[in-house]
Parts: structure tokens; sequence; C-alpha cells
């Protein structure tokens, strides 16, 4: 059977100093992981052709498919703060681009894929461990309604990668509405390439922003969806671990699933990362290191301004709405959390007296929050006094049931699925994945396994990048 992409490229017709073009490195002995059917009927593709012998041959860049152009993406970044004036893909080939039925562009692009330009003395290649953790954290949180980047494939290599150790190598297909970053900006405008950047900037208002008519409301656009995103992550207590300015989509989707996780037990300061020695991008940090990375987006347009004094008070006013934005999407969101139909600006305390005696009590974040749909608070804390505040409330447990998930993608859960799959045992991943796919209404017969806390034995406390 033919696999049959209608590839429609357009960044690929962006300047050629933005990319490289390149082919994918083949691998030795390419095997299946996972395919994602839903997801490739989305895009307009049939998940049987790509289940074929070809399509697992594409998937692991051993033949590039007619109408793609592969390249990879030219990007800079501030990695902890500090500026790096040229990353760029050092382990992804962008194949192309599709529209799908329901209108949407999205990239499809392969990650571990092999040595680029830019791959910086690495070996280009990914492991099982981070292709499974990308896989079923991206598409969990695809399911909590979370904008995100998604995983279409993941395939073995038959090649080993060397880490610490040798691994199992394995490539993920990644799809995203773009694969623009703040640091695509930063590296244009570090170069003083206006006209380059003024190409990318068409481009993604067209892409991503069709309202913006103009830059200022491409940056006010921009700054209204990093504040909705990073409400979500807070929501569900997800830490991203690694909010670097090259992490950090334009189109407002959660992308690069490093060193992240979905917390356990509640504390704002809580880190995963194991570069992450300072706890910069610790959960409670998140909303100021999004401002932050805004910040630096915004900088990087003022060369496309005519008066750039002007530009810079305007475009400062434009960031300081995000505050004002953030707040809003955070107490909407935890507001249904506690069951609240309509959180008033009062009921802030009350969200927060909960967070403060959940830190004390180190009580469970998921679990703390879903049993006020089951009505038993006493489940989320001791505080008596809090309680009665709740109640006094009159929540709904129906608002609080659609806002609070029975599953995450825990790290002891996906540590598991990893460890079994380095012994080619998939039924691990694949249960799982399962699982948090349905993350309001699991099966029942598995719930229980999932919806636990790990045990003192189980406990995962650092996770890492995986490059």
């Amino acid at each position: 059977m033919t696999i049959a992409i209608s590839f429609d490229n357009s960044y690929s017709r962006l300047p050629e100093r933005l990319f490289t073009r390149q082919a994918p490195v083949p691998v030795a002995d390419p095997g299946w992981i996972a395919l994602n059917d839903g997801l490739a009927r989305e895009m307009g593709l049939d998940p049987d052709a790509l289940r074929t012998d070809e399509g697992l041959r594409v998937f692991a860049g051993n033949a590039v498919p007619e109408g793609a152009t592969p390249i990879a993406q030219l990007y800079a970044g501030h990695q902890f703060g500090s500026w790096n004036p040229q990353l760029g893909d050092g382990r992804q080939i962008l194949l192309g681009e599709v529209v799908g039925p329901d209108g949407i562009r999205r990239d499809i692009a392969l990650k571990g894929s092999g040595q680029t330009p830019y791959s910086r003395m690495g070996d280009g290649r990914a492991w099982v461990g981070p292709v499974i953790r990308e896989y079923l954290m991206s598409e969990a949180m695809h399911a909590l309604g979370v904008p995100t980047t998604r995983a279409l494939a993941a395939v073995t290599t038959g090649e080993e990668v060397i880490r610490e150790t040798a691994l199992p190598g394995a490539i993920l297909t990644r799809v995203a509405q773009s694969h623009i970053r703040v640091g695509t900006f930063q590296v244009l405008a570090a170069r003083s390439d206006t006209e380059g950047l003024r190409a990318l900037a068409e481009h993604t208002m067209a892409r991503h922003f069709p309202s913006a008519g103009s830059v200022s409301e491409l940056l006010a656009q921009m700054v209204a969806r990093q504040a909705e995103l990073i409400a979500q992550w807070m929501s569900l207590g997800f830490i991203h671990g690694v909010m670097n300015t090259d992490n950090c989509a334009v189109a407002g989707e959660t992308i690069d699933y490093g060193p992240c996780a979905m917390m356990d037990v509640y504390h704002p300061a809580r880190v995963f990362s194991s570069i992450d020695a300072h706890g910069r991008y610790a959960y409670g940090n998140q909303p100021q290191v999004a401002l932050w990375n805004i910040a630096q987006f915004a900088t990087s347009l003022v060369p496309l301004m005519p008066d750039q004094q002007k530009a810079v008070d305007d475009f400062t006013a434009i960031i300081n709405r995000f505050a004002d934005l953030y707040q809003a999407a955070w107490l909407r969101r935890f507001g249904a959390k506690l069951g609240l139909a309509d959180p008033q600006p009062e009921d802030r305390a009350l969200i927060e007296g909960l967070l403060t005696a959940m830190t004390r009590e180190e009580r469970d974040f998921t679990n703390s929050f879903r049993a006020l749909a089951d009505d038993a608070p006493e489940r989320a804390t001791s505080d008596a006094e809090w309680i009665a505040a709740w109640r006094a409330r009159d929540p709904d447990p129906e608002i609080a049931a659609r806002a609070n998930p029975q599953v995450i993608p825990r790290l002891h859960r996906i540590e598991a699925a990893i460890t079994a799959a380095l012994t080619g045992d998939l039924a691990p991943f694949e249960e799982m994945l399962g699982v948090v796919t349905r993350p309001f209404d699991p099966d029942p017969d598995l719930a229980k396994r999932y919806v636990d806390p790990p045990g003192e034995g189980d406990r995962v406390d650092r996770t890492f990048c995986g490059t």
C-alpha cells in the first residue's frame, strides 16, 4: 500500500537562512512502538497505509515520502537565562506540513533522526526512554485539553545510542501546529536580519494569528495564548522543567517534553529537572518565566517597528497585560476545580487556602482536587474551617468533575513503562497510554493502579532531558 501524504510546505519557502535542507539519517533495523490512528485520521492520513513496511521506513527516516522537503530548523535562545546565539534542530528533521480535513496545518517532524549542522557535538539520536515519555505525556496533555504537540508514531531503530550506557535507539514522529519558537525570532534579531525577521513575522501571523493586522497585535495575541496555556499547566500540577526561550512555541502549544513532570505531592517550589539546580523553572515560577520569555519575544520584534522607542513603550504596555490575563485564567480554572460556576475575586483566598493546606499536609495534587468532585473534601485537607468555607460557596460537583482528572501520567508509571520497554515489553506503555488518554473516565478495572500516588519506594524525584 502506497503512503499518500499531501504536503504543503510553507516554512521551507521562507528564506533559507532559517534552516538547512537535510534528509534524516537512515537507521539499521526499524521496528514499531506505536502508531496514533486517531491523530492520523485527523490529519487526513490513512492509518492502514502508515502501518505498512513503507510507513515504518518513513517514520524511521529510511525513506523520504514524495512531497516532503526535509529541513533542520535554525533558532537561538536563552537557556536558564543565558544567551546562546545559535541552537537549532540538533536531532530533528521537519519533513513538511499537512493541512488536515479540519483545516489545521500541522508539521510532521522526526525527533531522533540523526545529526544536523546544529547538533553541537551530539549524536542527533534519541533513546527509547524519552520517546516513550514524550508520547505518553503529549497525548495525555491533549486528552486533558491542553494545547500541545502530539505523537503520531514511535519506532525503534535497531541501533544503540550512548548516554551513560548503551541504550536502544528510537525516533518519535512529532506533530505540531508549527515549530516556530521565540528563539526562531531571536536568532534573526540577533543577526540584525530585519528582512528575514519580517518574513518570519508575516508567516507566523498568516499561519497562527490571521486576525492580527500588525506586529503589535501579533504580540498581544501571543501574550493572551501564553497566559491561558500557563494557567492550564498550573491547574494540572504540570511542571515543564526547561522553559528556555527555544522551548517556547509562539503558537501557544506545549512543546519539548524533556525533564517534565506532573506533581504527586503538592509544593509550589517543586522541581524535578536534574539540571535545574536553582529552581528557575519550579512549578510556582512558571508564570514569571513565561512573562520573561514573552519579553524576549517582544524585544526580537522591535527592529520591525519604524519608531523603535515608541515600540518599546507600546510593547511594554502589551506585555504588562499578561498578569491580568493570567490571573483571570488561573481564577477561572482553579475556581472550576473547586466546583464554582462563576468564581469571584474573593474566591482567590479560598483557592490559595486549599493550596496552603495541601502544602502543609503534603497532599497529592490531583487526588485532592478530585476529592472535591466526589464531595469528599476531607480527602483534600483536614482543615475543618476551609471545608466549611468551601461548602458555604455551594460548589457543584459536576463542575469539579469536569475540571479535575482522575488520572494523570505519573512519573513512576512512566518510568515503569520505560523499564519494561528496555526489555522489549511494550504492554505497560500500551496500557498506560490507554488510561491517560481517558483521564476523566478511565477504565475502572485499571483506574486504581493509575490513580494511586507512588509508594515510598516508587517515588521518582529527578527527571532528565534525554538528549
